[in-house]
């Protein structure tokens, strides 16, 4: 099989890791917007810029045209280098702020980004001397690195370039790993990680077949394939294992906070569905343009509200025995609660169906409201399970008809 035919049925076009890492850089910029003064998420928003810029540049229609409105045939060479030089000096400065704390300022800290921004200033201003030292009048758009790897100063910036990128590939791929071997990460920081470490080390590879196409043509041999069908997809790959590395952190929080605050909402259905035959039917006001943490803050608030109106109708003594008869059934301590706390509810509601509003229709204890408004989602969970609510109650009732007088067991809280 021949190796090019192969890979060019496996081609990615540049323009799929552009949109990725346009849609990347979309998620994070209202963030960098707000806290603009942040120099870490500035940071981000220019590697993501950088890394657009490396595929926009890179692409063969974008190459060409650069030639010719230039009129300077291959010009998009060192153009396209140096974008890929300052990503690698990038993603150095912003590996080590997130990694250290931008607060962090050490003198290893100062000592290692003078480092990285003299060396790869330097390169920069390198490749542009090194192409204009070279003969390369022959536009070549897609093969330049393996067509000029035998000519003079040519060579010396396709090399250095490359030596550049692996070297950048190598370090930020080490810093990320022992990151995440460190441990105590949240879960979408260190899924975030993952991702980028593969994307760099896609990238090594990219730079693995460059560099071995290269070498091939200073040895006489034909390894072209390498530079020109394994390299592209590859580069492409890692673009986007890099943007996902950027976007999960970010957008998997964002996310989970949203499920976790509707899941929230959906928890206290039954309890606010209950508190609102309280209130005569009364229910929290829809509002369309409400965020789900609002109507969940409503949702709290109208049955803590509707609770405090019920509190005096609802039997401390039931509940302890309620509490007592649940862990003589078997239910564990938290649950247990709950399900005392849902039977006294219901009775407490009944009570005031029966009874007028008076004084001498209220239990002559004080209700504990202060652990019951604070365990809304417990109850209300409870309540989706009737059956274990209706046994609790039974047992309850079954206790105060066998031990005469008023139960003495306490719950352990």
């Amino acid at each position: 099989m021949n190796p090019s035919r192969f890979f060019a049925g496996l081609y990615i076009s540049f323009w799929i890791p552009t949109a990725v890492l346009t849609a990347a850089l979309a998620i994070k910029l209202p963030s960098i917007v707000k806290l603009w003064k942040d120099p870490l998420l500035r940071a981000v928003g220019g590697l993501l810029v950088l890394a657009c810029g490396v595929f926009v540049f890179a692409a063969p229609a974008t190459i060409a045209w650069t030639n010719r409105v230039t009129g300077v045939p291959n010009i998009a060479a060192p153009l396209v280098y140096s974008l890929i030089t300052a990503f690698c000096g990038a993603c150095l400065l912003l590996i080590t702020a997130w990694r250290n704390g931008i607060s962090d300022r050490s003198g290893v800290t100062r000592r290692a980004t003078r480092w990285v921004v003299t060396v790869y200033a330097s390169v920069i201003v390198a490749l542009w001397v090194l192409f204009a030292l070279a003969d390369a009048h022959v536009e070549r758009i897609r093969d330049l690195d393996t067509y000029y790897a035998n000519t003079p100063f040519m060579r010396e910036e396709i090399v250095l370039y490359l030596l550049a990128h692996t070297v950048a590939g190598l370090i930020t791929s080490k810093l990320i790993w022992n990151w995440i071997r460190a441990g105590g990460l949240d879960v979408w920081l260190r899924g975030g990680l993952m991702f980028l470490g593969a994307g760099y080390a896609m990238n090594l590879l990219y730079d693995g077949a460059k560099l071995c196409a290269v070498l091939a043509r200073w040895t006489g041999h034909d390894l072209d394939w390498l530079s020109t069908g394994l390299a592209p997809p590859v580069a492409c790959l890692a673009a986007i294992l890099i943007a996902v590395g950027f976007i999960l952190p970010h957008a998997g929080q964002y996310l989970h906070r949203r499920a976790h605050t509707r899941l929230g909402h959906w928890h206290l259905r039954p309890l606010y569905r209950l508190m609102g035959t309280v209130t005569g039917g009364g229910r929290v006001p829809f509002r369309l343009r409400a965020t789900p943490e609002l109507r969940l803050t409503r949702r709290e608030t109208f049955i803590r509200d509707a609770l405090l109106n019920l509190a005096r109708f609802i039997d401390e003594d039931l509940r302890r025995k309620a509490y007592d008869a649940a862990l003589g059934l078997g239910f564990e301590a938290d649950r247990a609660g709950a399900l005392a706390h849902a039977v006294t509810i219901q009775d407490a509601i009944e009570t005031r169906k029966r009874t007028r509003q008076d004084d001498a229709a209220v239990p002559p204890n004080t209700p504990d409201t202060e652990t019951l408004l604070a365990e809304i989602d417990a109850v209300s969970r409870a309540l989706r399970h009737p059956a274990d609510i209706r046994a609790v109650r039974e047992a309850a009732a079954t206790s105060v008809e066998s031990v005469p007088g008023p139960s003495l067991s306490q719950p352990s809280r």
